[in-house]
């Protein structure tokens, strides 16, 4: 008996082989060479593509995403409070979410499938309100003008396009500028076998990691002793409650062990390299995960961290905030100076003893040039300015009133005193 209706043949193309490939294919499954089966739900039961997930979500959601706009030349910049979408981003982006929340979901979306859609709600032009799509309800079509086109299915099935302006798109690493390349599809090799050594060795354990192999008896069994010999071993034999009993054998009966054990068989690590080769797909350092190497440092780990925020995080801000840019903010807004962008300073922060070294070079000691006034030091602390005085660059301490200047020589050196 069939299980699906029809069947259809194709090249060796990627394209459909059978019934079952097309059925994998209608629900999202992919398979793979391990023949486990990989789905985007079910690449998450394994703990390195969840652990991989939840760094990237939670390092976006957690840092304050803002609406700003440039000052005139030399004044800086301000937060835009009062703009419609500074706290739509903020704060709150529609009814039952928080800002938290949205950008973690998306993020979960796109880390997966390499894209994240949200409806916009605009009001009179302005977003009032922005609405995840789930996953999978999005296709994007290309016109023969560039332009692109969304078709977003909704709950009760019934699908309707949508112009660009509709549709925040966040984009992952992309081969046709259209849609983002599908992440868990192409890692599906590394996750499966993931999978797959990880059920061999629940099965294992479940057997109570004992070896299996051939039990041979004299003479020739019938069907009826076959079956209650076979009961009898499953019974005494088989299973974690039989982990270390006596084992009886009769009628001159003989064990032969025949398959590997799981040091044999490496499991412990292939499942650590599996590990690896995740991580290495999802472009998260494995110490992040929880996976670290032997010879890391508190000193050598502290680095990572930072690395982590440089190299992992910082690309996903520089694609949402282009992204919202792009998409949330209107041309004139745009060239009015309104910007949104990510504030991840706190997530750079070091020791304490770090932080000191580095804000005094930046406000001159030592007689290097002053590069920070008083009051940005303050501001990246989060305290409030002083003013006066605190808002302009210090002058260098060997300068000015305090400076020295040479009187006469000493041993071919200058003396050097208080003008």
């Amino acid at each position: 008996m069939k299980f699906w209706p029809f069947s259809r043949k194709s090249g060796h193309d990627g394209a459909v082989d059978n019934s079952l490939d097309l059925f994998r294919k209608l629900f999202g499954w992919m398979a793979t060479k391990s023949g486990m089966s990989v789905s985007h739900k079910t690449s998450l039961e394994v703990t390195a593509v969840l652990a991989c997930v939840r760094v990237l979500a939670e390092g976006v959601a957690q840092v304050p995403l803002k609406v700003f706009k440039t000052k005139t030349v030399g004044e800086g910049m301000d937060e835009a409070k009062k703009h419609p979408l500074y706290r739509v981003l903020y704060r709150k982006p529609n009814g039952w979410m928080t800002s938290f929340e949205m950008r973690e979901m998306m993020t979960m979306h796109c880390a997966l499938t390499g894209n994240a859609y949200a409806f916009v709600n605009r009001l009179r032009g302005e977003v009032r309100e922005l609405i995840p799509i789930k996953m999978g309800c999005v296709t994007v079509e290309q016109q023969d003008n560039y332009s692109l086109v969304y078709r977003v299915t909704a709950p009760n099935g019934e699908s309707r396009p949508f112009p660009p302006e509709a549709i925040w798109h966040w984009r992952g690493p992309s081969w046709d500028g259209v849609v983002g390349m599908d992440i868990i599809n192409l890692a599906r090799e590394a996750i499966g076998l993931a999978m797959s050594t990880e059920e061999s060795h629940a099965r294992m354990q479940r057997n109570g990691a004992a070896i299996g192999g051939v039990y041979s008896v004299e003479g020739t069994l019938n069907k009826q002793q076959y079956e209650d010999l076979r009961k009898w071993l499953a019974k005494n034999f088989d299973g974690i409650e039989n982990v270390g009993k006596t084992k009886l054998l009769d009628r001159s009966a003989k064990f032969y062990p025949s398959t590997m054990t799981g040091m044999d068989a490496q499991l412990l690590e292939t499942r650590r390299h599996q590990i690896e080769e995740i991580c290495r797909a999802m472009r998260v350092m494995p110490i992040m995960v929880g996976y670290s190497d032997k010879a890391a440092t508190y000193a050598s780990a502290e680095q990572m961290f930072l690395a982590h925020v440089v190299h992992t995080l910082s690309p996903w801000y520089e694609r949402i905030e282009q992204s919202a840019d792009c998409n949330l903010l209107t041309d004139k807004e745009l060239d009015e100076g309104y910007y949104i962008k990510f504030n991840a300073a706190g997530l750079m922060r070091g020791s304490h003893k770090d932080r000191s070294e580095y804000f005094a070079k930046a406000l001159g000691a030592g007689g290097s040039p002053a590069w920070m006034t008083p009051d940005e030091v303050r501001g990246l602390e989060e305290l409030n300015p002083k003013g006066g005085a605190a808002a302009e660059l210090p002058k260098p301490t060997n300068v000015g009133g305090s400076a020295a200047t040479p009187k006469e020589k000493i041993n071919g050196k200058p003396d050097l005193q208080p003008a």
